[in-house]
């Protein structure tokens, strides 16, 4: 075989493993977005039925996914769910654009840091992911007014019950000295006695709320949504 052939087959193979291994470091897929179904499934509820702007969104965890009544129980509000089941704060803040963004929204009422806590996250880390969700928004509306709504006390994570209350007070401090933004305190109300979660508020699971959770949410929102 001459030099020139053996070129040609060691460049042929060159190619091949380039093509094989998708061309090295340079060509590296990018990450999936693991809520890129969420955000198409919002973006195909807007197509389907346009929202009026200047209403009040929702979004966060799955104790906002898992609002199913959540328009009928602030009646005559336009209210709009945009919660994605399993979400950290910073997942809410990196999908400003689809969650909140396209609404101009009035005003945006957040449940996240549950699963930020319970997956090793400090309070202080949730209250610096809460501040930067804050700025995203505001970056894009400066107007809009903010509500925090408290880290619930789940029984499933009574473990968890002092990082919560240390996280809470780290953002109701913070929101004590913001404007137009504020703290919605559901923690408190949601224990018992005892200080401990209210079993008959949550599903068998012990993490997501039943119905009479919701309706204990609501008589503490609607006023704060009125204000």
């Amino acid at each position: 075989m001459t030099r020139a052939l053996l070129r040609r087959c060691a460049s042929w193979a060159a190619i091949a493993l380039l093509l094989l291994f998708g061309g090295g470091a340079g060509a590296q897929r990018a990450p999936v977005d693991p809520w890129q179904a969420d955000m198409q499934r919002f973006a195909a509820a807007d197509r389907a039925q346009p929202t009026a702007p200047g209403g009040i969104v929702f979004t966060g965890s799955s104790s906002i996914r898992l609002w199913s009544g959540l328009a009928g129980d602030f009646p005559g509000r336009n209210v709009l769910n945009r919660g994605f089941g399993g979400s950290t704060i910073a997942d809410a803040t990196r999908h400003v654009e689809q969650l909140v963004t396209p609404y101009s929204p009035h005003t945006v009422v957040l449940y996240a840091g549950d699963n930020d806590l319970a997956a090793g996250a400090t309070p202080a880390q949730v209250r610096a992911g809460f501040d930067a969700f804050v700025r995203a928004v505001r970056a894009r509306l400066p107007a809009v007014r903010i509500l925090f709504v408290s880290i619930k006390p789940s029984p499933s994570r009574a473990a968890l019950l002092p990082a919560i209350r240390q996280a809470n007070a780290l953002i109701r401090a913070d929101i004590e000295r913001g404007e137009n933004v504020g703290y919605v305190d559901v923690f408190t109300p949601m224990l018992d006695a005892q200080g401990q979660p209210r079993a008959e508020l949550f599903l068998d699971d012990r993490l997501h709320m039943n119905r009479a959770g919701y309706a204990l949410w609501v008589s503490i929102l609607a006023p704060a949504l009125g204000e």
